[in-house]
């Protein structure tokens, strides 16, 4: 299809919103089969060098802290739900619970490569205390859409050139949950502000606006410990960062993000730019639907 016929397309817009009903139902099937997926631990993986095994350590150390976060956060937050949506808060505990099979995936495969959990950096470290303290239901959900989002977003980019299979694996687990889980964050963000009208919308533009740009500082950290294994550079990674994060929000008028203009600039991108033309949005319910099934996803890099 051309750009002419991609003007006129007759495609029928895919609503953004689903009841809690049907992601507590996707959500009780998905923890059906979940523990039914194994990594392939029968070989040994083989780096290059020393270097490429301490980098991959130190990436998957990186994803491991972001599933922590995700359960831990999920966990509290369906304890405050509960009392005015029981339906919510049982999909948080499942969601922080395929957060927690995550983490085992990740302590075996460390593991593995003869690695552990080892202690974050400075900046990773002061982001996470950070985001520990927040309190409200909102910003927490806020930050932790985006800590899901330059996941995924590093995981595909990272499937471009990594070859070990047994690494590959995991990095493919990783990116189709996540594919589900940046829409269901959404959805809990959506259903916490029907809940408290009252909260201050520009507080928690001004928390959009602080952790987009600290994540963009964190993509150069994150190159200096782990490139060795992933081989993407700076570029290449805060480029699809500032496009990914850009993109949640520039097609929901309701919630009203908006990716700051200098950091698109420089990137050579524009609000206008990011708007999808045809295709479902990253947050959107077919995306949603689309990777609500593991055994039928089929992840591609970026």
């Amino acid at each position: 299809m051309n750009a002419a016929e991609k003007s006129v397309s007759t495609l029928i817009g895919i609503p953004t919103q689903r009841p809690t009903s049907w992601w507590l139902e996707t959500l009780r099937k998905r923890a059906e089969r979940m523990y039914d997926e194994h990594l392939d631990l029968s070989k040994p993986v083989a780096f290059e060098s020393e270097d490429e095994r301490r980098a991959c350590i130190k990436f998957f150390n990186a994803a491991y802290r972001a599933e922590e976060s995700g359960k831990a956060g999920a966990h509290k937050l369906a304890e405050e739900v509960r009392p005015w949506d029981p339906d919510l808060a049982e999909c948080l505990v499942l969601y922080g619970n395929e957060e927690g099979w995550h983490r085992e995936l990740l302590d075996e495969f460390l593991a593995h490569i003869g690695g552990g959990v080892t202690a974050m950096g400075r900046m990773t470290k002061t982001f996470y205390d950070v985001y520990g303290k927040a309190e409200r239901l909102e910003s927490i959900m806020l930050t932790n859409l985006m800590f899901e989002t330059i996941g995924a977003t590093t995981y595909r980019l990272s499937l471009r050139r990594v070859k070990q299979p047994l690494a590959r694996q995991v990095l493919v687990i990783l990116t189709r949950d996540e594919s589900f889980h940046v829409p269901l964050n959404v959805h809990f963000i959506r259903e916490i502000l029907k809940h408290h009208p009252e909260r201050s919308r520009a507080r928690l533009k001004a928390i959009y606006q602080a952790v987009f740009h600290s994540l963009i500082l964190l993509s150069l950290a994150s190159r200096k410990v782990a490139q060795p294994f992933d081989r993407v550079t700076w570029k290449e990674l805060t480029s699809a960062y500032v496009e990914n994060l850009g993109r949640l929000f520039v097609n929901e008028p309701d919630l009203d993000f908006q990716p700051p203009r200098h950091l698109l600039a420089a990137f050579g991108m524009t609000r206008g730019g990011l708007r999808s033309a045809g295709e479902p949005d990253s947050i959107s319910v077919a995306a949603a639907e689309a990777a609500a099934r593991r055994e039928d996803v089929q992840v591609t890099p970026l």
